[in-house]
């Protein structure tokens, strides 16, 4: 699986293009916010001449779907999250206006809905999703167990943990999801979070001070 890492948006969203050798791509939280931006994602997946088939988020705080109207408009696709994040659809231009963002489209309907433990497939990549609430009450992550990779949106960064004190955050549904959910797994798993550099679950077990 081949991993490409964009960094979009004044708030630094990380947002990520997974493929494989079929060809078969997803993005993961498409924070890209400017016209620049927007081109640097779509000249990626078309120089690359990729198929993207899915458009996944790990949550819906406003930074983090950006550009899913971008490519529902260019590829035809919804995105997917989870049911319990919905309701932050009808509050994006609402944290536009909070940060500044000169941004007054509305944030485009989701396509489907993600489960805990569903498997997402791409070409011969399977992602599994695993329900994190406490940052947001409908939070998902995305883990590879081949590879041994998470994609952990904004539940666990390097030495932090997602914040809490948004609307229906819950410090201590997160801490308590983040040790039952992600601390059990492998600790050469490699953490791939929604801002800031990349971790491995090994690490933060051992540094992280929230944990």
């Amino acid at each position: 699986m081949t991993i490409k890492l964009f960094t979009f948006n004044p708030i630094q969203v990380n947002t990520y293009v997974l493929h494989d050798e079929t060809g078969e791509a997803v993005v993961i939280d498409a924070g890209c916010f400017s016209t620049r931006e927007k081109q640097l994602l779509q000249n990626y997946i078309d120089n690359n001449k990729l198929k993207l088939v899915r458009v996944l988020n790990t949550h819906l705080h406003f930074d983090h779907q950006f550009g899913n109207k971008f490519l529902f408009d260019t590829y035809g696709l919804k995105p997917e999250a989870h049911q319990a994040d919905e309701f932050l659809l009808e509050h994006v231009k609402i944290g536009n206006v909070m940060y500044g963002f000169p941004f007054s489209e509305n944030a485009q309907p989701l396509g489907a809905y993600l489960q805990e433990n569903q498997l997402i497939e791409f070409g011969n990549t399977v992602l599994r999703t695993i329900h994190v609430p406490g940052h947001t009450p409908g939070h998902v992550v995305f883990y590879n167990e081949k590879e041994k990779v998470l994609f952990a949106g904004d539940v666990l960064f390097s030495g932090s943990i997602g914040r809490t004190d948004l609307e229906q955050g819950d410090y201590s549904t997160l801490i308590r999801n983040i040790q039952e959910k992600l601390m059990t797994l492998p600790d050469d798993t490699t953490v791939y979070p929604g801002h800031g550099p990349g971790t491995t679950i090994g690490k933060e077990k051992r540094n992280n001070p929230f944990l």
